[in-house]
């Protein structure tokens, strides 16, 4: 067993993991960054889910290093790839122009510009990274985390990083449970939290859907079918109460109104006014901007309802079940892909289109599919102060109000609450809310004093995790826990004083705001607005 010492230990390197650490690194302390896959990034990379973003993402109220990345990914097309001359001139390049977001691109090529990001800091030895390990074991002393023992996927080999402050940035929590540190699972009720979109009473098994994410071209004429799935016929067939059918057809709901819907695949023409299709929602290459002749097809990234898993939780569950469930996940994604390929109707009358082919290159996988599942929903921290749908909800607010101004905001987020089918048996929760600040209250846990929370893990309930757990909202939590870890570092402060205390505070917003360029508050006349679908 190896030992190392550091002053900032992340756990997890999904975009909260590599935010924390590049700001605490930035801040002038050393980290250790360890993370399971084979690309840093998380939901944008390892588990290929183009960004969710909002309206105001190309604005000072993005999280500035998530700006940074997005301003390098542009480059890194306009500098390797045969754009259009139009598509290389546009400040606001869209490589995919996909519908979920205003910049939609390969999972590979954010991995690449996150390791551009980290390349100076490793080179200095500032930050270690430790790629292909996975925590194993949290070491306690009181109510501290003195140490993490991580280890290796492939070899098996333990390090143990000792830190003064250990950020847990793990899609599921993991620290949470391997350190004993108070959380909660599923859904708090509304007899606790008051919220009205909330269940009755709590049910800790009721998490959201993950999905199985894979990329696609199409070649029209050529033979990709893949092998028929062992639990085709199960999937093919079986039907859930809140769905319209089996989830192997083009038919869903739509997530607001419940109302049936049926899909395109490809084809609709939204400069003319259509709809879009499946082919357009999470296109990550479009052909259009590219050079005649360069690539045959599009590429998009198939994270779309018919792939939802949601038979079992990841949660609360041993590790064999989790294990089956996770299995169950990639079964589903392969038998709609197999589905598409043989019978999927086709506006000609036919059914299957056998080019669709996948792309384990995009992926960076063997297999095709992403190198882990897209988790929607972790353990979360009981927080000294959580978010309540009554804090940004549209409904749960008084009219006009805008979402709830905290004094301790560390930064901003916008998403619509946004929660897909759960285990619970329960369908599509999706509302407005407003724009919104990340409170500090939300990222220190009640009792233990140098975990933070850097992922989808803080101080949020399962109805404002549906608009907390986004791609720019997670950076923006990573930037303020390495912030914070390196304030506290500095003063030889918890962070839980530094919340108390007002001048603290207001030393810790001022190197947020002023030092890091994050913008605490929204102008009033965006607080108060809402996203439209």
């Amino acid at each position: 067993m190896t030992e190392i010492r550091t002053e900032v230990l992340v756990v997890g390197g999904g975009l909260g993991g590599v935010a924390a650490a590049l700001t605490a690194v930035r801040l002038g302390r050393t980290v250790v960054l360890t993370e399971p896959a084979a690309w840093l990034g998380g939901q944008l990379t390892a588990q290929a889910v183009p960004p969710d973003e909002h309206p105001w993402i190309e604005g000072p109220a993005a999280p500035p290093g998530y700006t940074e990345l997005r301003r390098r990914v542009r480059d890194y097309y306009r500098r390797n790839y045969p754009l259009t001359p139009g598509a290389a001139r546009d400040p606001l390049l869209d490589p995919g122009l996909g519908v979920v977001s205003r910049m939609c691109h390969e999972p590979r090529v954010a991995a690449a510009v996150i390791e551009e990001m980290l390349a100076p800091w490793r080179a200095s030895g500032a930050l270690t990274v430790l790629q292909g390990y996975e925590p194993v074991a949290a070491h306690t002393e009181g109510d501290r985390v003195e140490a993490v023992t991580v280890a290796g996927r492939r070899d098996g080999r333990r390090i143990t990083v000792h830190a003064s402050y250990v950020a847990d940035a793990t899609e599921l929590g993991d620290l949470l449970d391997l350190a004993g540190v108070e959380h909660v699972i599923g859904a708090e009720g509304r007899d606790a939290t008051g919220e009205p979109h909330a269940p009755q009473a709590a049910d800790p098994l009721d998490q959201q859907a993950v999905s199985w994410c894979f990329a696609l071209d199409y070649r029209p004429g050529e033979e990709h079918v893949v092998d028929r799935p062992a639990s085709y016929e199960h999937w093919r067939t079986a039907t859930a109460p809140f769905w319209p059918g089996p989830q192997l057809s083009l038919t869903d709901v739509v997530p607001i109104t419940l109302q049936e819907r049926t899909w395109s695949l490809m084809g609709a023409d939204r400069a003319a006014g259509e709809h879009f299709d499946l082919w357009q929602f999470r296109r990550v290459l479009a052909r259009e901007q590219f050079e005649a002749g360069a690539y045959a097809s599009d590429l998009t990234v198939v994270n779309w309802p018919q792939i939802d898993y949601w038979e079992a939780p990841l949660l609360g569950v041993d590790a064999a079940a989790r294990d089956a469930a996770l299995a169950a996940s990639r079964e589903l994604s392969l038998s709609f892909l197999y589905w598409l390929q043989t019978q999927a109707p086709r506006p000609d009358g036919g059914t299957g289109y056998p080019g669709l082919r996948l792309r384990p290159d995009v992926t960076g996988t063997c297999d095709g599919l992403a190198m882990a599942p897209y988790i929607r929903e972790s353990r979360r921290i009981k927080a000294e102060f959580t978010v309540l749908e009554q804090h940004v909800g549209v409904e749960a607010r008084p009219a006009g109000a805008g979402s709830e101004i905290f004094h301790d905001s560390v930064g901003l987020g916008s998403y619509r609450i946004d929660l897909h089918p759960s285990t619970a048996g329960r369908t599509y929760i999706d509302i407005d809310s407003y724009p919104f600040q990340i409170p500090l209250g939300a990222l220190i846990p009640v009792r233990v004093d140098n975990l933070l929370p850097a992922n989808k893990n803080i101080g949020t309930t399962h109805i404002t995790n549906g608009c907390y757990r986004l791609h720019p909202v997670e950076w923006g939590i990573g930037e303020a826990v390495g912030a914070l870890a390196g304030f506290c570092l500095e003063r030889a402060l918890p962070p839980r004083k530094v919340r108390s205390d007002q001048t603290q505070l207001a030393d810790y917003q001022r190197l947020l705001s002023r030092t890091l360029g994050i913008s605490l508050a929204w102008p009033e006349a965006v607080r108060t607005r809402t996203e439209q679908r």
